[in-house]
């Protein structure tokens, strides 16, 4: 479902990544982990297409990200990748239920269908209830699961979270990656998570070890 190759980049004259090359299959939960300053969510990034790197190829679903000018890349962002990040992002003034269904309104879906499909993933990830609240009206295990579930909206080829538990006790931690696995088992997602977390690491089908640029497995 993903796949890099022989991917590097470099700040001024500091390496962060060097060659490397790595594929991960579909329906696979795969972890980054690695000291802080590594490279990790520059790594993330760039499979997220929000970095360019200096070399090397992205291929996600079988289409070469480096063939695509910038507006056909915001499409396939839109499309093929959704994220997840540690604080997230959710949009302050809208309802968990409009913060969900926005991915695919600025798609150009209709709003009826919209909200019907992002009321049904909210209730996958049994926080329906929830719906009509904002953000400061939740917890932040409950506003993670929103994030999820917009991630998901787009039905992406892969989904990518960056320290995705990193505000959440060790109980909301574990809770989100059991939602995260039943996204695997459920609907064959592919997952890319960074994280600090040993344990959620160590549970996931893939570690990826980041140092000094270069990724072991």
């Amino acid at each position: 479902m993903l796949v890099l190759k022989n991917i590097s980049k470099s700040f001024d004259k500091l390496h962060i990544l060097n060659d490397i090359s790595l594929e991960i299959p579909k329906a696979q939960i795969a972890s980054i982990t690695g000291a802080s300053g590594a490279g990790k969510s520059t790594l993330l990034h760039i499979m997220g297409t929000l970095e360019n790197a200096d070399t090397g190829q992205l291929i996600i679903n079988n289409k070469n990200a480096e063939n695509l000018n910038s507006k056909q890349l915001a499409k396939f962002r839109n499309e093929e990748i959704g994220f997840v990040f540690q604080f997230h992002h959710l949009l302050p003034e809208f309802s968990a239920l409009e913060n969900v269904a926005m991915p695919a309104l600025i798609a150009g879906k209709s709003k009826g269908d919209s909200m019907e499909q992002a009321f049904e993933l909210l209730k996958k990830l049994n926080i329906h209830e929830r719906s009509e609240h904002k953000p400061h009206q939740m917890s932040g295990g409950e506003q993670q699961r929103v994030a999820i579930a917009r991630a998901l909206m787009n039905q992406p080829s892969i989904l990518l979270a960056d320290e995705p538990s990193g505000n959440l006790d060790s109980k909301h931690s574990n809770e989100l990656l059991d939602y995260l696995f039943m996204l695997r088992d459920e609907f064959a997602q592919t997952i890319v998570m960074v994280t600090h977390d040993n344990q959620m690491a160590e549970r996931c089908d893939i570690i990826l070890n980041l140092k000094d640029g270069k990724i072991n497995e």
